[in-house]
């Protein structure tokens, strides 16, 4: 049985399409190898996907907090494909296509080999992740989680820059660690499927159909703790988050890295997923997880004032404003879920031009070491300016989408916790705004040991392509805030009154 239900918005499958077309993409451009013609493909389909974003952003009716544009084809044990979509996930989507776009660029820049080969990749991650957002189906997205992450791995595996041993352990270290979140996650959802079908004699692994006959008891905290603990490893949140340090380090500069922390896969399914199916189960363990992630921003921010790598000071940050993001999310109040949700489209900017920044830097100087730079900020003032930028977008300086989410944040806290958990996130993310700063002044403002300043390249046109895109978007949506907060607000209020009574 299909149903169809696109058409009440729009004449024409926008989510299918979405889908769709990186995937094909994908195939085209992996057919024609090395061809110049594989490299404009590439570029031209990510930027097609970038506009279904926008046409996707056009038919959402902003007012409603309902799913809608749902396509439905029914299938025998909860295999069937459902898709719809909500003012989150339009904003989820748009970040997932522009973040596309910028890696297309971003390839082409650092002159990697086989690029025709690694745009494809790109495309196919694209694919994954958009089936991620969209998917109603507990099942699908676990499956193209896995086919995301594989494509992540061999992006560690085969695009590093480290030594062959190295990369294989960063590699062997990431596939270890998202393979277990995987079997966790898909333990928690048997579970659920498992209790739906004890309950109607269907089994389902469908959103909607888990959400009207709930589990109950021991079988939901058994769930709740499978998801919660799968979800937190691709997060990755504080105790969690093994993996990264090794992944930042050893593995791919930027491309990689921004495929797994620019959009929070993570973050998201414990909003789509974890929040409305395991209600009773969250709000029992809501404290206990608070209290993880508030350790986590402290811990994290702690061993970042203690590395003398670049890329491995990034990895804490993430971990560190991880933790932020979660305590927005577990405060189940109105402005703590938007807060996390914007603060996570807002790190996933910020991040990924701190990333390509990096990426930059090590291009011309063949090193993230902190005590090996130095003196960059003469010869390539914007890609010092471009990490600056998303340094104080990290931390929610003024005029930056994480000005208002931070502070969103820090209102739930206070209402739900109190003042001293909420003056303790506070004081964590002021740690991040030292590190972070103490890290760009070692990097590029610091006297360069060397002396050999004066051999530095200058930043080429492509690369202020790349910096200018992501710090004009982070400005913009920082100075234009209020569309995107229409945006969210609905469905976001509507999740918040499942747990009013708590």
């Amino acid at each position: 049985m299909t149903e169809i239900l696109w058409t009440q918005q729009a004449n024409w499958p926008i989510l299918a399409l979405l889908q769709l077309l990186p995937l094909v993409g994908a195939v085209a451009v992996f057919a024609l190898g090395e061809r110049a013609v594989a490299v404009a493909l590439g570029r031209v389909v990510a930027l097609a996907e970038l506009w279904l974003g926008f046409v996707l952003y056009q038919h959402i009716d902003a007012t409603s907090p309902a799913l809608q544009l749902a396509e439905r084809i029914h299938g025998s044990w909860g295999l069937g494909y459902h898709a719809a979509a909500d003012g989150v996930t339009v904003l989820f989507v748009l970040l997932a296509a522009l973040i596309a776009v910028l890696m297309t660029l971003y390839g082409l820049v650092r002159g990697l080999a086989q690029p025709g080969r690694l745009l494809a990749l790109i495309l196919l991650a694209e694919a994954a992740l958009m089936t991620l957002l969209l998917t109603m189906n507990l099942l699908w997205f676990a499956l193209f989680s896995v086919i995301e992450l594989a494509v992540a791995g061999h992006l560690i595996g085969h695009w590093s820059t480290s030594t062959e041993g190295n990369r294989l352990l960063a590699m062997t270290r990431f596939l270890q660690f998202q393979g277990v979140g995987v079997l966790l996650m898909v333990g928690g959802m048997i579970i659920l499927a498992w209790d739906h079908a004890n309950v109607t004699g269907l089994w389902s692994f469908d959103l909607i159909d888990l959400i009207q006959a709930p589990a109950q008891g021991r079988f939901q905290t058994a769930a709740f703790f499978l998801l919660f603990y799968g979800l937190a490893v691709r997060t990755p949140l504080f105790p969690l988050h093994g993996w990264l340090p090794h992944v930042a380090h050893r593995g791919m500069v930027a491309i990689a890295p921004a495929l797994l922390l620019g959009v929070k896969v993570g973050i998201y399914g414990m909003l789509r997923f974890l929040l409305p199916l395991t209600g009773e189960a969250v709000l029992v363990w809501q404290n206990f997880i608070i209290a993880f992630a508030m350790a986590g921003v402290f811990y994290a921010a702690t061993l970042a004032f203690l590395q003398t790598n670049l890329r491995r000071l990034l990895s804490f940050a993430v971990v560190s404003h991880t933790g932020l993001i979660v305590i927005g999310l577990f405060t189940l109040h109105p402005l703590g879920l938007t807060g996390a949700v914007l603060l996570s489209v807002n790190f996933g900017l910020a991040v990924t031009v701190m990333l390509f920044m990096v990426g930059f830097v090590f291009r011309r100087t063949r090193s993230t070491d902190l005590v090996k730079l130095g003196g960059l900020f003469e010869r390539i003032p914007f890609i010092a300016f471009c990490f600056l930028a998303g340094g104080f977008s990290i931390v929610g300086m003024p005029g930056t989408p994480g000005f208002d989410a931070v502070h969103f944040v820090l209102e739930a806290s206070m209402e739900r916790f109190g003042a001293l958990p909420t003056v303790a996130a506070a004081l964590g993310n002021v740690l991040t705004a030292g590190f972070l700063l103490w890290a760009f002044q070692k990097a590029f403002l610091a006297p360069r040991p060397e002396g050999e300043v004066s051999a530095i390249e200058r930043t080429l046109p492509m690369e202020y392509l790349v910096g200018g895109i992501v710090v004009a978007v982070l400005l913009l949506t920082g100075f234009y805030f209020e569309p995107w907060l229409n945006l969210i607000e609905p469905a976001l209020n509507t999740l918040a009154l499942r747990f009013a009574h708590g």
